[in-house]
């Protein structure tokens, strides 16, 4: 049962992930083809809670979906199970969110 549930929720967060990788990639060309410096672009998220909740909801959604998508590998590649397994899924995902919620408090906190 729970094979099932990580399946979907691998499925779900890779739902979410299209429109923030849609609305990134279109920040990102927008800001190189208008010339936005580095400078101007922290003057425009620094202290905007709506971009930190952007990229908040993007760092989750993919610190979930990595961590699902690396026990699969592992488990297929290496054989791993049980406890071994679930241990390395939670501190991929623990560690993929904590670097991912650092990096959107340096853009988005004054």
């Amino acid at each position: 049962m729970l094979n099932v549930r990580l399946y979907i929720a691998q499925r779900v967060t890779a739902l979410v992930m299209a429109p923030f990788v849609l609305v990134h990639l279109g920040v990102m060309i927008y800001a190189i083809r208008g010339g936005v410096t580095s400078a101007e672009i922290l003057g425009r998220t620094q202290g905007s809670a709506g971009w930190f909740l952007f990229y908040g909801g993007f760092v989750l959604a993919v610190s979930i979906h990595a961590a699902i998508g690396l026990r699969v590998i592992t488990h297929e590649l290496a054989g791993w199970s049980g406890a071994r397994l679930e241990a390395l899924m939670w501190g991929a995902g623990a560690i993929l969110l904590a670097l991912g919620g650092w990096s959107v408090i340096a853009v988005t906190w004054p």
